[in-house]
């Protein structure tokens, strides 16, 4: 998004010539702040490929990060459908929030993989939960990483059968299988998911 696409944004919808700016991490897609943007911000922004906003306290122009290096590096800009609101994309370098925090709701900005995330807490809690340790997860965890490898391995194998045949319900199951012991396998290493992201990540 650049010059050729200014004109289409609607700077002049309210009074002050603003339009709200919603700034998002690119890798984790955390909402970080919400800033706002006239022209001459929206150029700025652009044209450095560092975030400027035009504050309305200090009544001037403000690049992020401009006192104290936190910058907002630029990776790519939407707008909405009613080309009033901006969805910007950003690579954030340190905290955003002036408290200090990752994000301006005070939420630390790591990557949140939805039901797969609840499902790593659910096994790294029945992991240290001292007094639940007849869980099937802390059985399989104790009785040592050659036991869970094996486990998994298992059903890998039972996975491969089931794709080879026609019953996806089987398939299905059997994937979910592999992959929640896959999940164990990994943290009975010390490792989550986000440690394979970044390494398939440094692979692309």
């Amino acid at each position: 998004m650049g010059k050729r696409n200014m004109e289409k944004i609607d700077f002049d919808k309210n009074s002050d010539g603003l339009v709200p700016a919603i700034i998002q991490d690119y890798n984790t897609k955390n909402v970080l702040m919400l800033g706002y943007m006239n022209q001459e911000a929206y150029q700025n922004t652009i044209e450095t490929k560092k975030v400027t906003f035009y504050s309305r306290s200090k009544e001037r122009l403000w690049t992020k990060g401009e006192e104290s290096g936190n910058f907002l590096n630029l990776v790519d800009i939407k707008l909405d459908c009613d080309n009033d609101t901006l969805l910007v994309y950003v690579h954030p370098v340190g905290p955003v929030c002036h408290k200090g925090t990752d994000s301006c709701w005070g939420e630390a900005n790591e990557l949140k993989l939805g039901f797969l995330s609840d499902l790593e807490d659910i096994i790294s809690n029945r992991l240290n939960d001292k007094e639940n340790q007849q869980s099937y997860v802390a059985s399989l965890f104790r009785s040592g990483i050659n036991k869970v490898a094996q486990k998994v391995g298992e059903e890998a194998v039972e996975t491969v059968i089931e794709a080879l045949d026609s019953n996806d319900d089987l398939f299905l199951n059997e994937s979910a299988d592999l992959l929640f012991h896959y999940l164990i396998l990994l943290q009975a290493k010390g490792y989550t998911l986000k440690d394979i992201i970044e390494v398939l990540k440094g692979r692309h």
